[in-house]
């Protein structure tokens, strides 16, 4: 991929989308996690431990290549972007609990993040492609995830009209991006694109399934409300591959890790509308809400 798009266009297109994400919360969002902490802490308990270890057994089953198996990781370590809140509003899932838990998630995944994938380049790759988020490169996912975040959250303090006249374009401008850096990643990879697309293909169907259906069912089990558990899922199944493509890309310097992420982008928007609406299809007959919606 050129050397200009992978390090300057591509982190900045990525800063402008987190910091839109920004401009979407307060410090209410994270006070509002003691408030109602069962929803929050099953859904990040599935984000952050069951779906890397899901992934991971997928990764090992389907016996994906080194650096793809690197980027299936690095997918699953990825927080929920801004689109799992449209999805949710969509399909009458709790949008409070999704700013919530993007919240929170922004800020874990500073530390999650280079946890899990490091561990992957380790297990996978032997370490003999120089690949590894040493601290310097942790500074740089610090600067691509979080800093934007907070520059955003204090522009909505001081200025909440325009941080809310700004949603619906940064929205948009998220969709774009997500779009743009797929194309660019399948351009740039395009003698290799059959084999990816076979390799890779049905393992991203298949774990946005089992993400998806983790989000919502888990919490489920636990006596979570339906609406907190259609946040849930679509937090969890639908992953901001923007971030994973170019930590794989401008960070690790490698577009093949960014196969996956970019796979997985194509397919969680039908499989998650199909999902959402399978839910509130099948919902009809279901129990009785035992939580009030967070709001």
């Amino acid at each position: 991929m050129n050397s200009v798009l992978g390090s300057v266009l591509l982190p900045v297109a990525l800063a402008v989308v987190m910091f839109g994400l920004g401009l979407s919360l307060t410090v209410e969002d994270f006070v509002r996690v003691r408030r109602h902490p069962a929803a929050v802490v099953v859904a990040l308990v599935c984000q952050l431990v069951l779906l890397p270890a899901v992934c991971f057994g997928l990764v090992l089953l389907f016996g994906l290549p080194p650096l793809l198996a690197v980027g299936m990781m690095l997918l699953a370590a990825s927080p929920g972007g801004t689109t799992a809140n449209l999805f949710s509003h969509v399909f009458r899932g709790d949008v409070a609990l999704n700013i919530t838990l993007t919240a929170v998630n922004s800020v874990l995944a500073v530390v999650t993040l280079p946890l899990v994938a490091n561990f992957a380049i380790g297990h996978f790759t032997s370490g003999g492609d120089g690949l590894d988020l040493q601290f310097d490169k942790v500074v740089q996912v610090f600067a691509i995830v979080l800093i934007p975040v907070v520059l955003g959250m204090l522009v909505r303090r001081r200025s909440p009209g325009f941080a809310d006249r700004m949603d619906r374009p940064v929205r948009i401008f998220s969709v774009v991006v997500l779009a743009g850096v797929i194309v660019a990643t399948v351009v740039s990879e395009r003698a290799n694109l059959t084999t990816y697309l076979a390799a890779t293909g049905l393992i991203a169907l298949v774990f946005c399934v089992i993400s998806l259906s983790l989000g919502y069912f888990a919490p489920r089990l636990f006596g979570i409300g339906h609406r907190q558990s259609i946040a849930s899922a679509f937090e969890i199944g639908v992953h901001n591959s923007t971030l994973a493509i170019t930590i794989a890309i401008s960070v690790l310097g490698s577009t093949d890790i960014a196969v996956p992420a970019a796979v997985y982008g194509v397919v969680m928007f039908p499989v998650a509308a199909l999902f959402g609406w399978a839910v509130v299809r099948v919902r009809s007959g279901d129990l009785p809400e035992t939580h009030q919606p967070i709001g």
